[in-house]
Parts: C-alpha cells; structure tokens; sequence
C-alpha cells in the first residue's frame, strides 16, 4: 500500500483482489450491490425488532461505512450495518417487545450513544498504547471462538426466516423451506460453477434466481403467498426518513453502553478474520477501527438509528468472491445512502420474500461461523490443548444456545455471554502458566 493517507489502488482482473487493488469500474459497482443485498436483511430486521425505522438504519449504515472507511484510511474492507448486540439491552431498557413500535427510543439512542463514546475511548487507548493487550487479552482461540460464536447466534435468524415461521405461523411452511434451499443451491453453484465474472457474484446472482423461483411459484403458480409490488408503486422515489432525537437517561445507558466490549471483540475478529484472508497483518489499524466505529455508533444513534458494527455478513461475501477491495465499500455505501434516501427503493428491496432472505443467510451466516476455522488453523491454534479445547467448546454452545444471563441489571444474550465467557474461561484456565500467547502453537 502506499504511504499516503488513502491506498493507491491498482487495478486487477481476475484472482485474488487485495484492498488496494480495484476491479474494473463495472465490476465494482456490481460486487458494491452484492454487498447491500448482504447487509440488507440484518441491518432492516435488527432496528425492526427493536421498533426503530429501517431506513434510518440503512441510512446511516452507508454513512457509519463512510466513516469507517476515512477512519483507517482506506486499509480495512469493511462495511457497517445494525449491530444485534444492541437488541437484548435496547429492549430491556425501554421495556419494549419484540418487533414492536418502541415508544421509549430516544432512551435507547442515549444508551446507543454512551456504547459509541465508550467503544471510541477503547479505540484511543488501543491507538495510544498499543494493540498488544487487545491480543493479549483476547488471542486467536478466543477470537475464533467469538467469531464462530457469532455465526451460530445468527444461525436461528436464518433458519427462522428460511423457515417462513412468523409471529402468526410459528410452524412456518414446507414452501418456505424449499424456497430458501433452492436459493442456498443457487448460490453453491454461481461460486463454483459459474463463468468469469458470474462467479464473483454468488450471493446477489443466487439472490435473484431465488426471487425468481419464489416469484414463479407463488406468483404464477399460486403455491405461496404472492410477492405484493403495491408498496412500490405508493412509495415516493425520495424522501427523508423519520429522525428522532436522544435522551440521556442513567439507567438506559448504564443497561446498554457495556455492548461496546462486544463490539470490539466483533471487530476484533473481523480484523483478524480479514487479516487471515488477505495474509496482511491488520492489526495496526486496530485503534482506529474500533474509533472509527464508535463514531458511527455515536452519530447514528444522535439522529434515531441503531449502533453500529463492522459487519460479519460481509465478510461472508468476501469469503466468498475473494474481493477485499476497500473502495468496493465506498460503492455499498453510496447504495446504502440512495436506498435510505429513496421509500421506493426500500419498498422493492422489502418485497424480497423472507424465504430468500433467509437462504441467503443460511450461506453468509454459515461462513462467519467457518471463518473461526481459519482463524484457529492460520495462528495454529492447538486443540489438543485441554484449555484452548473448553474454551471454544464452552464458547460455542453458549452462543449456539443463545445462553442469556443477567448481571447487575444488564442482560447478556448469546454473544455476549460467548464473549465474555471464552474471555475469562480462557483467562481462568491460564492462570497455571501465567501466559496468554498471542499464538498457540501445535507441539
């Protein structure tokens, strides 16, 4: 990369695409799409349970990427969407129910805000003193762990909505069921089998075909319930979505700021994860990533939008297309900012059947689960280790089983208690050697 502020990106045809390299124009736009269409189903559904307006959320998503982006300078692929570790405390603190208008969200917004100026002071300490004791404290078997850990507490989202179950079909239906594995066949065969470019784009060609079938069979066949495009046609091509002001409330903010340490240990992974893909040592940028980040979290939770969060789901597609390009980013953002922006463009996106979406999911959610793997094999984590083997064993039936648990007023659901708890389990089982090794290495 160069030594300036912003990469000097090269271009890049085929293969391996590095941050600082770029695919032709065309291309890029086409890859920034797939990765909207990827943080789109989680970053409407987390502000949706929580009562908060989705395009608020998907407003500020490509803002919070923007940020992010400038904040470590063009280094780290990333995008930003709602975080679901917000969920459990924004409800607790404004006693609202699950997908339910929440009368009591500018509470929550001074909560979400507290959590961004909590999570940026953390960014600074790092920037200021260093990652070694962000390393130190959370090595690769815990890191994986939390990374796995994550995928697995999204696995009942997406099985859910491949399901079709909903608050009045809580059994869902064999026709969702079918929908959403006909997407996830759809998607293997664009990664595997598709030509040229075709072959990068497996989550939005896989997308497409599965709307398609679904549009087929229910639409045409009458075996479903139909996609309704009268939204579309009601919605106005722009409009502003409704805003709403904090309020700064002790107790609301003492139940949701603690989601900061989970944020970092997301982005932690993340950084490592990408980090593990690339072959680059991204730590570096760790400091700023965590600011960068608590900015966003800050500045959308000032205007009615949910914290914020490096999100898994795209690191997923990258898995998967192999295209770590940063400025693809600035390209997903821009989307975001037009489907925030545009009512009848969030009216279509909000056609795609649930059934899709949750295929999809189960592709994208399954990879950050699988990431774990490579963090473990790359930092040649060993298993044989009876602390490295409970550790992660623990770690991932507490998230798999969305382990909730209340401290002090403050309820931790499965990632949390994930995190917290491959943290001190792994700390505990150390005490012996006195060490917490950034790496394990396989004896």
């Amino acid at each position: 990369m160069s030594d300036g502020f912003l990469p000097r990106w090269s271009l890049k045809t085929e293969g391996l695409v590095m941050p600082d390299e770029r695919l032709p124009t065309g291309q890029m736009v086409v890859v920034g799409l797939q990765h909207v269409v990827a943080m789109f189903g989680a970053t409407v559904l987390a502000p949706i349970l929580m009562g908060f307006d989705p395009n608020v959320s998907i407003l500020f998503s490509g803002i919070a990427t923007l940020i992010f982006f400038f904040v470590v300078g063009g280094r780290v692929p990333s995008y930003l969407g709602s975080s679901f570790a917000f969920i459990g405390p924004v409800l607790v603190a404004t006693g609202a129910s699950v997908g339910s208008p929440n009368p009591n969200i500018p509470l929550a917004l001074g909560g979400i805000i507290a959590a961004g100026a909590l999570y940026f002071l953390i960014g600074l300490v790092v920037q200021l003193a260093g990652h070694r004791w962000i390393e130190r404290l959370m090595p690769p078997v815990v890191t994986g762990a939390i990374v796995a850990a994550i995928g697995l507490v999204l696995a009942p989202i997406a099985i859910n909505s491949a399901s079709g179950i909903t608050p009045d079909n809580q059994n869902g239906s064999d026709f969702a069921r079918w929908i959403a594995l006909a997407t996830v066949v759809a998607v293997g065969l664009m990664a595997v089998y598709a030509p040229g470019i075709w072959r990068r784009l497996p989550v939005l060609i896989g997308g497409v075909l599965g709307y398609l079938i679904y549009f087929i069979c229910a639409n045409l066949l009458g075996l479903g319930q139909a996609i309704d495009f009268s939204k579309i046609g009601a919605a106005a091509w722009f409009g502003l979505p409704s805003f709403q002001s904090p309020v700064f409330d002790m107790r609301a903010m003492s139940l949701i700021a603690p989601v900061a340490v989970i944020l970092v240990a997301e982005n932690l992974g993340h950084i490592k994860a990408i980090g593990a893909m690339t072959g680059r040592n991204l730590d570096p940028y760790l400091g700023r990533a965590f600011m960068g980040d608590g900015v966003a979290t800050m500045l959308s939770g000032a205007a009615g939008g949910t914290g914020m969060t490096t999100y898994a789901e795209n690191m997923g597609v990258m898995a998967v297309t192999r295209i770590y390009s940063t400025l693809v980013f600035l390209i997903a953002a821009a989307f975001a900012l037009l489907l925030g922006l545009s009512p009848k463009f969030g009216a279509f996106i909000g056609t795609i059947p649930g059934p899709v979406l949750g295929g999809l999911s189960i592709v994208v959610f399954g990879l950050i689960a699988a990431t774990a793997g490579r963090i473990w094999v790359e930092n040649r984590v060993d298993f044989s280790n009876p602390r490295n083997l409970i550790t992660v064993a623990v770690a991932l039936v507490l998230g798999a089983g969305n382990f909730k648990l209340n401290v002090a007023g403050f309820t931790l659901d499965g990632i949390g208690t994930a995190t917290f708890g491959a943290i001190i389990l792994y700390h505990l089982l150390n005490m012996a050697s006195g060490t917490a090794d950034r790496t394990e290495t396989v004896h």
